[in-house]
């Protein structure tokens, strides 16, 4: 036997080791999802997951990288969730979108997953119980808050359970692969903010058409050979196109974060953010009085947004993410404090932070 075989050899035997612990893995989770289901408790635990999770990475002494680690594992933990009882999750489709990507970053494959046309429809679903869980884009690190889903949160009753940093990258697909054969561009609008500089400086004759999301845009492109599509290169194999151009953002570095939202918040993890809406008096210094409550806790405030409010002319909701749960005995006593000094209030939920920014490879 030769150096390489006996090293296949002894790979193979690691392999049905880890094939038979994967199993009594397996066995277990089944049996923590009959107690759960005995004590009328949801199968999915972020908490549960992220401690998981956590602790694999602190003991990690490698050579698996951490990505690697978490990769591997997040599918493990979704096999394991699937024999629970199987996850639902919403998310702006179709497939192969930077949503859909998110969401398979957050829930793995072995989840029933659910494409839907617009983001209003992703909280819908969700609202009426068709899925258990929705990914939507929040913000883009270079071209803002995504005001639709912003809007949407003032009204529904869902809350926020989680978050998703993704790296976006965006390729230029076609069916030949050939810039000559290009007439037509479709984007999404925000993929098209991301890319400007270089689609007016390679090609600024081509028109740009605007459509719902990155993953329709390939699906047109695949109907058209003289078309091209902004998306993923991740939609590529899956509609059957060819790379003209890679990386054409304008801003390397450029990550969305995305929300998982769902009917209840999760417990208090030891490392959360809370989320909120409010708006205040027209009157001096309103604002400035309603976060005063955060800075005496020194409690940070991470993100703030504004939105106008529709209803009435010139005034506005304001969106803030803050450091800590509401379980917090501080952060509580924030929140009671910015609700009494609020004209409007809302609680969106505490949920985990995000661990890093998750890479597409």
């Amino acid at each position: 036997m030769t150096e390489k075989e006996e090293l296949r050899h002894r790979i193979d035997a690691l392999d049905e080791e880890l094939l038979t612990l994967l199993n009594r893995r397996q066995a277990l989770a089944q049996d923590i999802g009959r107690i759960k289901n005995r004590e009328g408790r949801r199968t999915l635990d972020f908490r549960r997951e992220e401690e998981v999770l956590a602790q694999l990475l602190h003991k990690n002494p490698g050579p698996l990288s951490h990505t690697a680690l978490r990769n591997i594992f997040r599918e493990i933990i979704s096999a394991a969730r699937e024999i629970q009882a199987p996850l639902g999750v919403a998310f702006l489709g179709p497939e192969a979108t930077f949503s859909h990507l998110a969401a398979l970053k957050k829930f793995g494959h072995a989840t029933r997953f659910g494409p839907m046309a617009t983001i209003q429809e992703v909280f819908g679903e969700v609202e009426k119980g068709n899925y258990h869980y929705g990914v939507v884009p929040i913000e883009n690190s270079t071209e803002g808050v995504v005001n639709d889903t912003l809007d949407l949160f003032a009204d529904t009753s869902l809350k926020i359970c989680g978050e998703i940093f993704l790296e976006i990258s965006h390729d230029l697909l076609s069916k030949s692969g050939q810039r000559q054969d290009l007439e037509v561009i479709y984007t999404h609008p925000q993929a098209y903010g991301q890319c400007r500089r270089w689609l007016t400086s390679h090609l600024p004759d081509l028109p740009i058409l605007e459509v719902a999301s990155t993953g329709v845009a390939a699906q047109k492109a695949s109907r058209n050979p003289n078309a091209g599509a902004i998306a993923s290169a991740f939609a590529a194999p899956l509609y059957d196109l060819r790379v003209v151009e890679r990386r054409l953002e304008d801003h390397p570095g450029n990550v969305t974060h995305f929300f998982v939202i769902g009917p209840d918040a999760p417990d208090l993890t030891g490392s959360d953010k809370t989320s909120i809406i409010f708006a205040v008096d027209d009157i001096p210094g309103a604002l400035y009085h309603t976060l005063h409550p955060l800075a005496e806790r020194n409690i940070n405030m991470s993100r703030i947004v504004s939105r106008p409010m529709k209803t009435e002319a010139w005034r506005y909701r304001f969106f803030v993410d803050l450091d800590g749960h509401q379980q917090d005995p501080l952060v509580g006593q924030a929140l009671k404090e910015i609700e009494s000094l609020s004209a409007w209030f809302k609680l969106l939920g505490s949920f985990p932070k995000a661990p890093g920014v998750e890479q597409l490879s």
